[in-house]
C-alpha cells in the first residue's frame, strides 16, 4: 500500500489517559474572578473543564474568560489550542458585553439561552438556543448570553463554551466597565471581587430538626403531685414563702389584750 502516515504515533497508558478524564460530579467552579461576576443581572458558576490557563495579562479589563480563580481550577490541565468549560445560571443572568481575542463557540445543554453580539451603531441582535444548538463568535465580536429559560426562578441551566487558543484573554466593553464601576463592583483598575467556590452537586435542603417525645414522668414524681393535691392550701399559721424556701408564721390579729 502507498499511503503512509505523516502524523507520528504516540501511545498513553491508561493511567495517563485518566489524568485526561473529567467527571461532572467532581468539578469545581468559580462564581466570580471577572469584573461582572457579582452584578445582579451577571451571576453565574463557570466551570473550567479543559485548558483555560491563565493568560499572559491579568489585569482591569483583560482577564481569562473564566476567571482568575477558575482558571487555575481546569479539570484537565492542558494548553493543546482549545479549551473547554459549562456556566450554570438561573434565568435572567448572564455575562455583560465582553469581547474575545479568539473564537468562542456555545453549546446549549439544558434549558434555553440567548447569544447576542452588538452592531456598529450600538443597536444588539441575538438568537436563542435550545438543548444541543450551536452558535459561533468570531475574534473581535461583542458578545454576551443569557439564560432566558421559562420555569421556575430557582432553576440553573447549563451552557457549554468552547473558546480557541492557548491562554485566551477576555475583554469587558467600555461601556460595561463604567457600568460597574459606577455600582462600586470594580475598582478604578477593574479589580474584581474574590471568588468562591462551587461543586456541581445541588446542595440538599438542610435537614429538619428531630422533635423529641416528651417523656413520661416518673412514679415518684406523679405520687409527689397527687399528695400535694390532697394538702390544703394553707396551713393554720402559715402563709407564703420565706427566703429560705421555709414557710413564716402568719401575724395574729390585735386582740386588744395585752
Amino acid at each position: 500500500m502507498d499511503f503512509k502516515e505523516q502524523i507520528p504515533r504516540k501511545y498513553f497508558s491508561k493511567r495517563e489517559m485518566a489524568r485526561r478524564v473529567a467527571r461532572w460530579s467532581d468539578l469545581k467552579g468559580s462564581d466570580g474572578g471577572l469584573p461582572d461576576s457579582h452584578h445582579p443581572s451577571a451571576e453565574r458558576i463557570l466551570y473550567n473543564v479543559i485548558g483555560f490557563q491563565p493568560p499572559e495579562q491579568e489585569t482591569g479589563a483583560m482577564v481569562s474568560p473564566v476567571g482568575a480563580k477558575a482558571a487555575r481550577m481546569a479539570a484537565i490541565k492542558i494548553s493543546e489550542g482549545f479549551n473547554l468549560g459549562f456556566c450554570r445560571a438561573l434565568p435572567g443572568k448572564g455575562p455583560m458585553m465582553h469581547n474575545h481575542d479568539t473564537n468562542e463557540t456555545f453549546i446549549c445543554i439544558t434549558g434555553k439561552w440567548r447569544a447576542s453580539w452588538e452592531q456598529p451603531d450600538g443597536t444588539v441582535d441575538h438568537f436563542d438556543l435550545d438543548p444541543l444548538d450551536v452558535i459561533s463568535f468570531p475574534p473581535g465580536c461583542i458578545r454576551r448570553f443569557e439564560n432566558v429559560t421559562k420555569g421556575p426562578k430557582n432553576q440553573h441551566s447549563v451552557l457549554m463554551f468552547v473558546i480557541a487558543g492557548d491562554g485566551p484573554q477576555a475583554e469587558f466593553s467600555t461601556e460595561a466597565m463604567a457600568e460597574l464601576l459606577a455600582a462600586g463592583l470594580v475598582g478604578k483598575r477593574g479589580n474584581a471581587r474574590r471568588a468562591q467556590v462551587h461543586s456541581t452537586v445541588t446542595a440538599k435542603a438542610p435537614a429538619k430538626p428531630r422533635v423529641q417525645a416528651s417523656r413520661a414522668p416518673s412514679s415518684a414524681a406523679t405520687k409527689t403531685r397527687a399528695a400535694a393535691k390532697r394538702t390544703p392550701a394553707r396551713k393554720a399559721g402559715m402563709v407564703g414563702t420565706g427566703a429560705a424556701g421555709g414557710r413564716k408564721p402568719a401575724a395574729r390579729k390585735a386582740s386588744g389584750k395585752p
